[in-house]
């Protein structure tokens, strides 16, 4: 399967929600508070993607969004695959492209946070060569100010 890498466009937010919304689902119901649960409703997945397509690169599979990552900055803060494209290798290419963008935005390390819990994706960052630099408490964006979620921060140099 080819895969094409692309900067997303305003037509691709109904798929980002959908892969965004139950990937979400998948790494952080169990792993994060339950007012962080309370708040991430399917419709607001949704409503969040508009404003974030500007960071959004997603990848195809054929003409199918697969998968998508967002950064800001040094910060690679979403990375997501649909379940019917896990284990295909594209999230490696997506998190290869997230590097890629942090080094183009000048700096010389990228991060990203990971639920503590959420064991499946600690373990492919780890595998992709991230290292886990410890524990902290990430502040979750809510309209209601943020929340904070026990996370690991993972670095690379990139």
């Amino acid at each position: 399967m080819t895969v094409t890498l692309r900067a997303a466009t305003a037509g691709d937010a109904d798929a980002i929600a959908s892969i965004w919304y139950s990937g979400w689902g998948d790494g952080h119901l169990g792993n994060v508070p339950d007012e962080l649960v309370a708040i991430r409703t399917k419709e607001s997945f949704w409503e969040r993607v508009p404003a974030r397509i500007p960071d959004t690169t997603v990848a195809l599979a054929g003409d199918q969004v697969a998968g998508f990552v967002m950064v800001v900055g040094d910060e690679v803060e979403q990375v997501y695959v649909s379940g019917e494209h896990r284990g295909s290798g594209i999230a490696g290419t997506l998190i290869a492209e997230a590097e890629r963008q942090v080094k183009a935005n000048g700096h010389d390390e990228a991060w990203l946070a990971v639920a503590t819990g959420n064991a499946r994706a600690r373990r492919f960052y780890e595998r992709s060569g991230w290292a886990d630099a410890g524990a902290f408490d990430y502040p979750a964006t809510t309209d209601d100010g943020p929340i904070p979620v026990p996370c690991h921060r993972y670095v690379k140099t990139v």
